[in-house]
């Protein structure tokens, strides 16, 4: 029987935890209701309040023992929602890179840019098409573009340390493409000179991207003449003149992507039929939203899954510390609790008490956890290779209230794993021989 009971004690903790990861915080806020309204209205609601705020009172006098289950605790939080603001940091830099109203043409099966290959006939095919605005000159609002990689020293490295940055070359459309691309220092490129224009991004992580500085790109020198921020994945770039950045990669005359501005978001399903029917074309479209969007998935996923992982495993650790602490906590209260049970007081109230006591201190962890990583990892800078791309990405950590959210469900369902067996435990442990427990 006893063997049935753990069992059945261990399939409603195995349901309970996947129906809790599932709820949103405005159905865990009814279920605080409902359990207020409980505790507040009924006899046994009364007497697990009773319990609990004994239990409570005692905390000052365990404050050793009960320390290890905040701190464990708050180490589980911080560490997930660490990781998981890094994941979130660079989907969210991706993202703010694309539009609705923008598209990018690449050759057809091309995954990225880095594979594609579009020839100028190609490209004056597609800068033609219907659905691309234009400007006050009546030119397209086009920019065929090229993707290379170049070696720079980065900073902070040891001597000889490398790393990759992409290099952009761009048509002198391109900022009316980007309007949230503004230079803050410098000038911007002049076309048709080995000038180079570099995201703020970039200018951090490797060294000599200062303005008035120069660069060896392939096989030529550059000139850096400014310094450009917009806020997403082309800060971490280097741009230039798409000719001349072709040339000295021989490329000649073929670009890698068109980046079009479209009339409206409406624009795009036209402009893809009118792409993709054109016999002389072989091209894939869609919009920069949804590309970067894609380019963000693979990495956020791994990062996610690193995240949990390494969750997972703290969380067992902070598990058996909070059964440690509260199976002790029983056994120092049993005559206590036998008392109670010997007074009228039933099962619930003594689990239910427990449980809230486990919980509080779950709470709080899950609190300071939330919190340490809000203070030392939101708008933290790291890089990363970014996917489909040639460099390295520069993004910020994000820590946002939906993953404090998921941090606090962290630690109440630790609270609550740790919690449960010590207070059944309790509810099941014989009155006559709990009143001979030291």
């Amino acid at each position: 029987m006893t063997f049935l009971f753990n069992l059945l004690v261990l399939a409603i903790l195995v349901v309970t935890l996947y129906v809790w990861v599932q709820l949103p915080w405005y159905a865990v806020l009814v279920l605080v209701v409902v359990f207020a309204v409980w505790m507040a209205l009924s006899r046994r609601g009364r007497q697990a309040a009773s319990v609990t705020g004994v239990g409570v009172s005692t905390l000052r006098q365990r404050l050793g023992s009960s320390s290890v289950v905040v701190i464990g605790i708050a180490g589980v939080v911080g560490v997930l929602v660490a990781l998981l603001a890094m994941g979130e940091g660079y989907s969210e830099t991706l993202r703010k890179t694309g539009s609705d109203d923008t598209a990018i043409v690449l050759r057809g099966g091309s995954a990225s840019e880095v594979s594609s290959v579009l020839t100028r006939d190609s490209i004056l095919v597609i800068e033609q098409e219907p659905g691309i605005a234009h400007d006050k000159q009546g030119k397209p609002i086009a920019s065929g573009e090229i993707v290379v990689a170049a070696n720079l020293p980065v900073k902070r490295g040891a001597p000889g340390d490398e790393g990759s940055v992409q290099v952009r070359g761009v048509d002198d459309q391109a900022w009316a493409l980007r309007p949230n691309v503004k230079i803050i220092a410098g000038r911007a490129f002049k076309p048709g000179m080995r000038e180079l224009v570099v995201g703020q991004g970039a200018q951090r992580q490797f060294v000599g991207l200062e303005p008035g500085h120069e660069v060896k790109l392939g096989t030529q020198t550059w000139s850096v003449v400014g310094v450009f921020a917009s806020g997403d994945a082309y800060d971490s770039e280097i741009w230039g003149d798409a000719g001349v950045v072709a040339e000295t990669y021989r490329r000649g005359s073929s670009r890698t992507s068109v980046f079009a501005k479209l009339t409206d978001a409406k624009a795009m399903d036209a402009f893809k039929a009118a792409l993709t029917g054109d016999p002389r074309l072989q091209v894939d479209v869609d919009t920069t939203l949804n590309y970067f969007s894609k380019q963000s998935e693979g990495m956020s996923k791994v990062m996610r899954i690193m995240g949990i992982t390494v969750g997972s495993i703290m969380a067992i650790g902070a598990i058996f510390g909070a059964l440690n602490t509260m199976f002790a906590a029983v056994a120092a209260r049993a005559r206590e609790i036998a008392t109670l049970r010997a007074i009228g007081f039933r099962g619930v109230p003594v689990v239910v008490a427990v449980m809230l006591e486990t919980m509080l201190l779950a709470l709080l962890g899950g609190l300071v956890g939330g919190l340490l990583a809000w203070l030392i990892f939101n708008g933290w800078t790291a890089s990363t290779l970014a996917t489909g791309s040639t460099g390295q990405l520069a993004f910020t950590f994000k820590v946002t209230p939906e993953l404090l959210w998921e941090g606090l469900k962290w630690a109440l369902a630790i609270g609550f794993v740790g919690g449960l067996f010590p207070a059944v435990r309790a509810a099941r442990l014989p009155v006559t021989t709990a009143l001979r427990e030291l």
